[in-house]
């Protein structure tokens, strides 16, 4: 084969795949993810597999924890705003904050970044915010993979996935088989809509402008706001020793579906829906859309992000913890006998 035939042969570039670039990119990351360094890494970015030392003689019986998700559409919202530096931190929350449910540490976490064409700036700036998640959870940024993808994406598209691994001790998982009757159910705010109900929340959105302001911020700074990470506050008032019986992530299905999964059966969550005060998207939200109470209670958060199932008499003590921690908490409702699968109902 003579040189001209070589020179005008296909290449992987001139199918659409840069290595060059994907090479770049782990060049430009490597500070994001040196920021993310906790004890029990091995190694460096770039190998093949990501290498952690469990903590093992810590705990008399770990129990491994691991949890996967996305950020669903909120994703094309960051892609049309070009607002790429925070889903990042909301592919973080929703990983660590699901694992958390259970009492786990989050200890190391890998990400999957697919577009068409690898733009280095938008990469470095998702990573970036991946790499802050991790910041706010404790957890490690590991590794992950960056698949250029020529012909499944459209041009300036991307796609994100997450992965989180954790560690609990055995007789200290938190599975909800102590709640009672009487028993107290703590709400902690959230930021906004989070990651759950986009595609809602675009449908009532693209009638209006959403450059206009919307408080101290436009409506699509509001929109765009990541998801709460709850790992450090709860991790905190479970070292306290203040026994929690029951946690929930609250993510699409709203309060509605949420709450009783982290509840045994022949119980019912009754919540005070005036017991707390929704960010003002959530109002704005339902107005323009002609939402209905029952839909936004079981497409968003409305509010609370995250629920905790306490003892009555521990309800002052589980308060000021968390005030302590930084979050934003009261009691929304009380757990109730009843027959059958546990519901929320709503007084």
């Amino acid at each position: 084969m003579t040189e001209s035939s070589k020179s005008s042969g296909l290449t992987y570039a001139s199918a659409g795949v840069d290595i060059e670039a994907g090479d770049a990119l782990v060049q430009r990351i490597k500070p994001h993810v040196q920021r993310t360094h906790r004890t029990g890494i091995l190694g460096a970015i770039g190998g093949f597999g990501g290498l952690f030392e469990l903590p093992v003689n810590q705990y008399r019986q770990p129990v491994m924890v691991s949890g996967t998700d996305g950020v669903g559409t909120k994703l094309r919202l960051a892609i049309d705003l070009n607002m790429p530096d925070t889903v990042g931190i909301d592919l973080v929350a929703m990983c660590v904050n699901d694992i958390l449910v259970c009492g786990a540490e989050p200890l190391w976490f890998l990400d999957y970044f697919a577009t068409d064409k690898l733009n280095i700036e938008q990469a470095t700036r998702v990573i970036g915010g991946i790499a802050e998640g991790c910041v706010q959870s404790g957890a490690a940024l590991l590794g992950g993979e960056t698949a250029e993808m020529p012909g499944m994406y459209h041009a300036g598209d991307y796609d994100l996935a997450g992965f989180a691994v954790g560690i609990v001790e055995k007789d200290q998982i938190i599975d909800g088989t102590g709640v009672i009757p009487g028993d107290r159910i703590i709400g902690i705010a959230s930021s906004g809509p989070h990651s759950n109900g986009y595609s809602l929340i675009r449908k009532v959105a693209e009638k209006h402008d959403i450059n206009a302001r919307f408080g101290e911020l436009t409506l699509g700074q509001t929109l765009m706001l990541p998801t709460r990470i709850y790992v450090k506050s709860i991790l905190s008032l479970l070292a306290s020793e203040v026994p929690v019986k029951a946690m929930a992530h609250i993510t699409g299905g709203g309060l509605t579906d949420n709450v009783p999964r982290s509840l045994p059966g022949n119980v019912v969550a009754e919540i005070d829906r005036n017991s707390w005060q929704p960010p003002p998207i959530f109002a704005w939200l339902q107005e323009q859309g002609g939402i209905d109470q029952a839909e936004m209670l079981r497409t968003f958060n409305c509010g609370i992000g995250f629920t905790l199932v306490v003892d009555q008499s521990d309800v002052d003590a589980v308060l000021e913890t968390l005030k302590t921690a930084g979050e934003s908490a009261c009691v929304i409702g009380s757990i109730a006998s009843a027959n059958g699968d546990a519901v929320v109902r709503y007084t």
